[in-house]
């Protein structure tokens, strides 16, 4: 196996109006390392998403959807209970309003033992999120035991995917801050960074450096439009982000970690890796939808194409 993940996917709706008025629901699934798990298996690689699902129709729509975008759901559990739901609503402009409804769901469920299996299984990459962490005791728990379990030899990458309507940012540090001494490769948008890197560290060069001297190999800042930056011992490098039509901000963040863990897998130079991780992200923002819009291998050059030109 290439990569190993594991959390909440839920099933999501998105509306085409704001839900007061009535707008129509699409229906479709999401969920950060359900995300990243496509993202990696259109790309080619072998990705492995284990969570708990209800045995409910929309647990079922998760698994046959994860199946169908080829990601080794064979460790998913079904457990009694409901599958959560995130509702996508576009409320003006480029503003889209993301409600959850996830309390006590299948997915909050994953506990320590349900990972086991899947990690004595090996895998090159194990990637998680601050999401998961966010769930509750058995989550969290899940995740130190992955953090203990993971073999040498695994790179463990964790994105730090901050939801305030999960924790606050004091809950989110004092959770994460400890778990950087076991990360490789970390995550992280520019404002998240200080919910990783020491209290002390108040500048982002200070969080950089303090994160780097932790042991994290990489920190990988997301900037957005502005693209993103790579730290590591020999330094930084800087990539623009790649021009597009907005359509979806949503998903961005988990496609740009699926490129940049392809790029890894693939054995390729920081500069590979961070281009080929700003290209997925300019597929999620360029489509509507979580990874609806992400590349085949195929396709990674097709952003190359001149605007309003066809295929033929």
């Amino acid at each position: 196996m290439d990569v190993l993940t594991f959390g909440e996917a839920m099933v999501a709706l998105r509306a085409d109006q704001p839900i007061r008025i009535g707008g129509a629901l699409r229906m479709s699934v999401a969920g950060a390392e359900a995300n990243v798990a496509i993202g990696l298996a259109r790309l080619g690689h072998q990705a492995r998403w284990v969570g708990c699902t209800g045995d409910d129709e929309f647990g079922a729509l998760v698994l046959r959807t994860l199946r169908a975008e080829g990601v080794d759901v064979s460790r998913a559990i079904e457990v009694e209970g409901a599958t959560g739901l995130v509702i996508f609503e576009p409320r003006i402009a480029d503003l889209t309003r993301v409600s959850y409804y996830r309390t006590g769901s299948a997915g909050s469920r994953l506990d320590r033992d349900h990972v086991v299996p899947a990690l004595t299984e090996g895998a090159r990459v194990l990637h998680m999120t601050g999401v998961t962490a966010a769930l509750g005791t058995g989550p969290l728990g899940a995740v130190h035991r992955a953090l203990e379990t993971a073999a040498g030899g695994t790179t463990v990458s964790l994105d730090v995917n901050y939801r305030a309507k999960l924790w606050s940012r004091e809950a989110a540090a004092a959770v994460l801050r400890p778990l950087m001494r076991s990360v490789d490769i970390l995550v992280a948008s520019d404002d998240e960074l200080a919910l990783a890197a020491p209290p002390g560290a108040r500048t982002e060069a200070d969080q950089v450096e303090a994160l780097l001297e932790s042991g994290v190999r990489e920190v990988v800042v997301k900037r957005g439009a502005d693209g993103a930056e790579v730290f590591d011992p020999s330094g930084s490098l800087a990539s623009p982000a790649v021009a597009v039509t907005v359509r979806d901000t949503i998903g961005a963040g988990d496609a740009f970690v699926a490129g940049y863990l392809s790029g890894h897998l693939d054995g390729l130079t920081v500069a590979g890796r961070l281009e080929r991780a700003v290209i997925t992200g300019a597929f999620a923002v360029a489509s509507t939808g979580d990874w609806e819009g992400l590349p085949v291998r195929q396709e990674l050059d097709l952003l190359k194409a001149v605007p309003g030109s066809a295929i033929r």
